[in-house]
This record gives structure tokens, sequence and C-alpha cells, in this order.
């Protein structure tokens, strides 16, 4: 299982995958504090969405708050979350606080 290091066990390590990685230009530094929309319901959020078959990059909860950043008229708007995790998610699932 793990390697002996004088009596603690310590578990093998592991890499994981570069998919589980945020991409640089998805993350926004200083994070937000103030809020403009939340979640309405659990819904997907993606890295860079493409069509439809995209699968999703993660998902927020119920009730995240966001800030509404980019949306042009679409189905998807640019979001930022307190974590500054800036994606691309469902606009019709966002409500305004």
């Amino acid at each position: 299982m793990g390697r002996d290091t004088g009596g603690m066990q310590r578990p093998k390590a592991t890499v994981l995958p570069d998919s589980a990685l945020v991409p640089p230009h998805c993350t926004i530094s200083p994070a937000p504090n103030q809020f403009t929309h939340e979640v309405k319901e659990r819904q997907p959020f993606y890295f860079s969405y493409r069509d439809p078959d995209t699968t999703p990059n993660g998902e927020f909860e119920a009730e995240a708050k966001v800030v509404l950043l980019v949306h042009h008229g679409g189905p998807m708007c640019r979001v930022v979350d307190g974590r500054g995790l800036y994606v691309e998610t469902s606009f019709a699932g966002l409500r305004p606080t």
C-alpha cells in the first residue's frame, strides 16, 4: 500500500491528468468579493464551451455566487466565482442577486 517511514504509512503518490488542472486563462486574481448573480440550481460549467456535446469541466452548486462578466445574448455566458474561477455556464441558470 504505502512505504514505511518509521511508523507512519504514506499513500503511494499519484499524478493527476492534465485535464484535472485549471488552465491559467480560466482564473482571475484576486477573486471577487461582491457578486451580481447566483446560480439557480446545480449546473455545469466549462473552461471553453464549443457545442452541446462538450464535456463539462465542473459544476456549480445551487446558490453559488458569481459575477456576470460576458453575455452576448446567447445561451452561454462567462462568469467568475468567489474562487476566481473564470468559466462559461448557462445564462438561463442565473438570477440577479
